[in-house]
């Protein structure tokens, strides 16, 4: 698969993780304040990695290409539940 390729897939699901886990922390902020949040999409982002993950590996029910596997481990997951984010949050909410 072309180096390329891959780049832009983990480039565009970082965008759009991104945006998933704005958008996600801000309806919880408004629901229950400070806190959840942050444990919520790192909780829901792990299983929607681990779910991907096991779905679509070698012995999984689905076969997964490289490029989709990457977009969503790397690209989508990752900018969802980024570590950088949970640490700035954390920051803050210390």
């Amino acid at each position: 698969m072309d180096k390329a390729f891959i780049y832009m897939a983990v480039a565009f699901g970082s965008a759009l993780g991104g945006a998933g886990r704005f958008w996600l922390y801000n309806v919880m902020r408004q629901r229950f304040g400070e806190v959840i949040p942050t444990l919520a999409v790192n909780v829901s982002g792990s299983f929607v990695i681990g779910f991907v993950a096991a779905v679509t590996g070698p012995e999984g029910r689905w076969a997964g290409r490289t490029g989709m596997r990457t977009f969503f481990a790397a690209g989508l997951c990752g900018g969802y539940t980024t570590f950088s984010a949970f640490s700035l949050q954390t920051l803050q909410l210390a």
